[in-house]
């Protein structure tokens, strides 16, 4: 009762609770299935809840009324956003054959044989409301663009889910709103750059130039390691190298994601520190790399949550105070929520940015604790130990989810990436330089390229020599009450130290 009493007469604990109450009902309700019945129920229940909360006086009996309506709340959110089953809806005519008009309303995925849209559906006759995205599977040439609108016919299908698999398609896909899949899609006419957003097109534009740049300025695999680093293009990279980067624990260097970023932005602020900066010109240095890596990439919504992690783990070194930084991730991840509650549960890649950032803002002071003496703190080993700390800060918070979700644990992880992430932040400096150089003076962007030649062939010759070895991977499935069993004990020693402290 102390407890309660502690967070009711705090306004800071207050809204976390309450975010946190927001964030459990959604994380609840995306396990139902039975939308129409629970939908009528838990309206009932929040009207019921919203008017008692008015009339008791009692403050902790209206604490917890409050608790109770936001994970409703969170709960109803999930359910307004799946889409109800009318001929309003796309998804109503899954099992049919139909010619469909839509739009390509986000940028093309090309991978080898193939390239995937995601097409906005648009209605055939003026006055009628269709709406809702589907997927199509087509040969990557001829090229089609973001904001091409297209006439095809297909047959429409529901996605398909793999048995006894903790990743569910159609979950995953309900994330970018896509319940239908367009089979064996031919198409009939297409419009160039018909729609889309201007401010998007260019951006998507200039990165179409930079890739072809890049392939100008480096020869294989580097060219697609160094696309990897600046604008997360994965889909060239050569098999057994996304295979080696697998095994020793660093696939996530080429990946978009708040774990890659909140590494990569942890570490740059710490090397921008040690060369001499003050704390707070690295700080609006480091936040500036992430707002102009966002944009270059394209501005994806992926992309900007990774942004949002990467700037969280750089203002909780600068603010200090895990209370203040607590309520600021709560509230950025009410405010995801609020925009697509789907990616709580079926996206791997939200999940893992934000046990990340959680890792690095709560595990490393801890482990510096125990890793770093003050009087070392501010040395050239000192700093080397802090890259250590939020690398391992990083991965011990994400390993029992990754444990669960791919069943596999990188026995050198750790090391591999201390050896690696260092260099990453000026890999992807220089890489950014060569290129704007290129543009303007192509030589000197070639000898700027070239300088990041053995940077970038130390990675992947290190990738390789640690993924030879056959203990350096195991495989390791996590059951889901042991992944919960370790984040519970995660909490209680983040809880205990900061006691202690």
């Amino acid at each position: 009762m102390e407890g309660v009493n502690k967070i009711v007469n705090s306004k800071s604990r207050t809204f976390l609770a309450l975010c946190f109450s927001f964030i459990s009902g959604i994380g609840v309700f995306s396990f139902s299935d039975n939308t129409h019945l629970a939908f009528y129920l838990y309206i009932s229940i929040f009207a019921v809840l919203f008017f008692l909360s008015f009339y008791w006086n009692d403050k902790i009996i209206k604490f917890a009324l409050f608790c109770c309506l936001f994970f409703i709340f969170g709960g109803l959110r999930y359910f307004f956003s799946i889409p109800g089953d009318s001929p309003k809806h796309i998804r109503y005519f899954n099992g049919e054959n139909k010619e469909i008009v839509g739009w390509a309303s986000q940028e093309p995925e090309r991978k080898i044989g193939q390239t995937k849209y995601v097409l906005t559906v648009i209605p055939r006759e003026a006055g009628k409301s269709l709406s809702g995205k589907v997927l199509v599977s087509l040969p990557n040439y001829p090229e089609y663009q973001y904001g091409d609108e297209m006439v095809l016919s297909c047959l429409l299908q529901p996605p398909k889910d793999t048995v006894d698999s903790t990743f569910i398609y159609s979950k995953y896909l309900a994330r970018d709103g896509i319940y239908s899949i367009c089979s064996n899609p031919k198409i009939k006419s297409v419009r160039i750059n018909a729609r889309g957003n201007f401010f998007k097109k260019k951006l998507l534009s200039l990165k179409k130039r930079t890739g072809e740049q890049v392939e100008r300025l480096w020869p294989e695999p580097e060219s697609s390691l160094m696309a990897g680093l600046l604008y997360g293009a994965r889909a060239s990279l050569p098999q057994n190298l996304l295979d080696n980067f697998s095994r020793v624990g660093i696939t996530h260097i080429i990946a978009i994601s708040g774990f890659n970023i909140s590494i990569i932005a942890s570490i740059l602020m710490i090397s921008l520190i040690y060369s001499g900066l003050a704390r707070p010109r690295a700080f609006w240095i480091a936040v500036s790399g992430i707002v102009l890596f966002v944009l270059f990439t394209g501005a994806s919504a992926s992309v900007v949550r990774a942004g949002i992690m990467g700037v969280i783990v750089l203002l909780a070194a600068q603010l200090g105070r895990l209370s203040r930084i607590g309520n600021v991730m709560a509230f950025t991840a009410a405010m995801m929520l609020v925009l697509n509650p789907f990616v709580l549960i079926w996206d791997a890649g939200f999940q893992l940015s934000f046990l990340a950032t959680l890792g690095l803002v709560y595990l490393s002071p801890i482990l510096n604790n125990y890793f770093i003496s003050r009087e070392k703190s501010e040395s050239f080993f000192g700093n080397i130990q802090e890259m250590f700390v939020s690398t391992l800060s990083a991965i011990i918070a994400t390993l029992p989810l990754i444990l669960y979700q791919f069943g596999r644990f990188s026995l050198v992880a750790p090391l591999v990436n201390i050896l690696v992430l260092w260099i990453i932040p000026w890999l992807m400096l220089f890489g950014f330089i060569a290129l704007v150089f290129s543009f303007v003076i192509y030589p000197i962007g070639q000898v700027v390229a070239w300088l990041t030649m053995l940077g970038l062939k130390y990675v992947i010759i290190l990738a390789e020599w640690f993924a030879g070895f056959s203990w350096s991977a195991v495989e390791v499935r996590m059951p889901w009450w042991g992944m919960v069993a370790a984040y519970f004990l995660m909490i209680a020693l983040v809880v205990r130290f900061e006691k202690n402290k």
